[in-house]
């Protein structure tokens, strides 16, 4: 009897349970990310897809390279710098998109339902324009332009959690980024002014940890 008694108890917590989890809903959340804002401001909007699967969306406005500037000088893989200043760097302005797929491994059984450990690969594009540079050559006046491409791929493990509606999002991961530099200058040769147009590639791994913080609309 007392078997029977414990079955019938257990079944009953079991439904009850069941009864109390909120069915799932596609939520939307919005962040931002304090760990990169030396150099520039990320946004995100990550959608749910599924209970396990989200779309994350994020756009970047950058407002000086500067960072770049001290990691080409101490990290010089690949081609020189084809040309571009300092100033040039700290003045770079530009933009960037990028695009991940989170899959939840881990999820909480929470009304905000992405909470939990999760995997996720990212790829983005960045372009940095630098202000262009004035310089004179045998009395005459020429400008100095210059531009990066920046193309990468993360694989990033975090941890989504939440408090209300309030989001924290700690990551971490490895990848590897492509960047680009052409640079359009001036010298004097024989004489003469002759423009010239410089390419630089660099080729690297790279190593990601920051966080996210945000709120879920």
């Amino acid at each position: 009897m007392k078997r029977i008694l414990t079955i019938i108890l257990l079944a009953t917590a079991a439904q009850t349970a069941l009864a109390q989890e909120e069915p799932f809903r596609k939520r939307t959340y919005i962040k931002v990310n304090p760990t990169t804002i030396i150099n520039e401001l990320d946004l995100y909007l990550e959608q749910d897809l599924s209970e396990t699967l989200s779309l994350e969306l994020g756009v970047s406005g950058i407002y000086t390279d500067y960072p770049d500037y001290v990691f080409f000088k101490r990290i010089n893989i690949g081609k020189e710098n084809p040309g571009i200043s300092t100033e040039q760097f700290v003045e770079g302005r530009g933009g960037g998109f990028r695009a991940g797929l989170k899959w939840y491994l881990v999820r909480r059984n929470t009304a905000i339902r992405m909470a939990g450990t999760y995997f996720e690969p990212v790829l983005l594009f960045k372009k940095v324009f630098y202000a262009n540079e004035k310089v004179t050559l045998n009395s005459a006046t020429y400008e100095n332009t210059a531009d990066k491409n920046v193309y990468g791929l993360q694989l990033l493990l975090g941890r989504q959690m939440h408090r209300g509606k309030f989001i924290l999002d700690p990551y971490l991961g490895v990848g590897v980024r492509g960047k680009v530099y052409t640079a359009s200058t001036h010298r004097f040769e024989g004489g003469a002014v002759v423009p010239q147009t410089d390419e630089a590639k660099k080729f690297l791994p790279s190593l990601h940890l920051g966080i996210k913080v945000g709120l879920a609309l």
